[in-house]
């Protein structure tokens, strides 16, 4: 399967290792305004540069990825519905929902295979995590604990265009959230503070934020997230059932564990996500390949998009 790339920026550069890395994927062209970035990408891969008619217009390319910056990809999406090759995009489709709507309303028209990137539905830990709850082993879902922290709060200026830490940041919870518990949520609060630059607020945004779920059926979860976490990027969940409990623990930089008269002395996580998650990417195009080539339709779709986004949007509402 033959995918051009959208984007020569460190995602493109994320999923460009993945697609030449994929058995059944290469990558065909890379397209990128800014040609330096687009060169060097295409050069490492030994690929054409290209602009977004040509690619679109390429009977030879099957697919695009789409990880350019946010405010492309609903017109992105829209363009390559409409040349009939498969879609994977990154998150999210826009930062404004009914722009989102609008977007889906136009596959609706145009159908064509369509991937959203939630990456952390595809790490192997979350992977068995969600095996484990589904084989009934803790019995029924009761609470779930969701825990997001990076290790450095963003340039502000990224801050300011993001879409704040509840549309840009919590939303792979929100989702991770309806992956484990399978359920929708009827009842979203949602608390944020200002702890690490003043500068946050002045955007408008928060740097730390925590947000309550619930089911109809009465599962809980808690979510917490800060752009700050001195020892390391931190991402944990606890799954509390009827009859245990299943934790999926951080990922860190080696298994190797000192214990001496001072203590027990473990290495810190990884430090950001590209390192955490890299297994996930690798196992995200996989099910894109997967979607288009063996019509496998478990990978997140448009509605999974609009779900998170709008618990998003009533977290930020709940709020204010």
């Amino acid at each position: 399967m033959k995918i051009a790339l959208f984007g020569a920026g460190r995602i493109g550069k994320v999923h460009a290792i993945a697609i030449a890395n994929n058995a059944r994927a290469s990558l065909a062209c890379v397209v990128d305004p800014h040609e330096p970035s687009a060169k060097a990408l295409a050069d490492q891969y030994n690929v054409p540069v290209m602009s977004e008619s040509q690619a679109l217009e390429d009977g030879n390319i099957d697919a695009v990825l789409i990880g350019s910056p946010t405010d492309q990809h609903a017109r992105q999406i829209t363009d390559v519905a409409e040349s009939g090759k498969a879609i994977f995009c990154e998150k999210p489709i826009d930062l404004d929902i009914s722009r989102v709507r609008a977007v889906l309303n136009q596959l609706d028209r145009r159908p064509v295979p369509f991937m959203l990137g939630f990456n952390r539905r595809f790490d192997p830990n979350f992977v068995l995590l969600k095996q484990q709850i589904d084989s009934g082993v803790i019995g029924n879902v009761e609470m779930v604990t969701i825990l997001s922290r990076d290790p450095g709060l963003p340039p502000i200026d990224y801050v300011k265009t993001s879409g704040g830490i509840f549309k840009d940041m919590m939303i792979h919870d929100f989702d991770m959230a309806r992956f484990l518990v399978g359920e929708e949520f009827i009842d979203v609060q949602a608390m944020g503070a200002v702890h690490i630059d003043a500068n946050v607020a002045k955007a408008g945004d928060y740097d730390t934020a925590i947000a309550t779920l619930r089911t109809a059926s009465g599962k809980l979860v808690s979510i917490s997230n800060s752009r700050r976490a001195t020892y390391g990027y931190d991402q944990r969940i606890e799954v509390h059932g009827s009859n245990g409990m299943l934790q999926a623990d951080n990922v860190r930089e080696s298994t190797v564990v000192l214990s001496n008269g001072d203590g027990v002395r473990l290495e810190k996580p990884m430090h950001f996500f590209l390192e955490r998650y890299e297994k996930a990417y690798a196992n995200e195009i996989d099910a894109f390949v997967r979607l288009v080539i063996d019509k496998d339709e478990s990978a997140p779709n448009a509605s999974d998009v609009l779900r998170a986004l709008e618990l998003a949007e009533l977290a930020v509402h709940a709020l204010a």
